[in-house]
């Protein structure tokens, strides 16, 4: 299923943004929740829940403002255009300062593998749409949705990872964690 926005229709970007918020919202305990919270507020356990829906959160939302840009093979820059992983690199570099490798290929080397089944918003999930495996990569927005830039003629969009097309083609998903990230900022 596709979502069709235009780029310059920032009222739906608005509503979409809001929507995805409300459900990371959803997704841990909040204070006034605290009687019903398994996590004293103060506990790790509930510190890194905090930091993984802020981190969630950001991603997110930094790529759901760039729906609309065009592809462009080898694109990096909104302004030029976008491919996949100019895509998921700007999203990473501007929400988490977190430097990725060029390539979808090489971006799927990053961070820690994680199951279809316990992915979570700002995952990267990796497809074979070139014949090769991990040729192209998303993030994952939650309710089986990702967001990417497809292919020439396309722009930025959200689409379901139960399409068959999609279904057939998903090679895995990483997370980048923090050590990750830190690593790979360094000069």
């Amino acid at each position: 299923m596709l979502i069709p926005i235009s780029r310059h229709s920032r009222k739906a970007k608005l509503v979409l943004t809001v929507l995805l918020a409300s459900a990371l919202q959803l997704t841990v305990c909040t204070s006034s929740q605290a009687a019903e919270n398994p996590f004293p507020e103060s506990s790790t356990a509930y510190l890194k829940l905090q930091e993984l829906r802020e981190r969630a959160s950001n991603l997110t939302v930094k790529a759901m403002d760039m729906l609309g840009i065009r592809y462009k093979r080898g694109g990096n820059t909104p302004e030029n255009g976008l491919d996949c992983s100019g895509f998921v690199r700007l999203v990473f570099k501007d929400a988490l300062g977190a430097e990725l490798p060029r390539t979808s290929h090489e971006i799927s080397k990053v961070g820690e593998t994680v199951e279809q089944k316990d992915l979570q918003p700002g995952d990267l999930v990796f497809y074979n749409t070139l014949r090769r495996g991990f040729s192209h990569v998303g993030i994952y927005l939650g309710d089986n949705k990702f967001i990417h830039s497809p292919s020439a003629g396309g722009q930025v969009r959200i689409e379901s990872m139960d399409i068959a097309y999609w279904k057939k083609r998903f090679n895995g998903a990483r997370r980048i964690n923090e050590e990750e990230k830190k690593q790979d900022s360094k000069p």
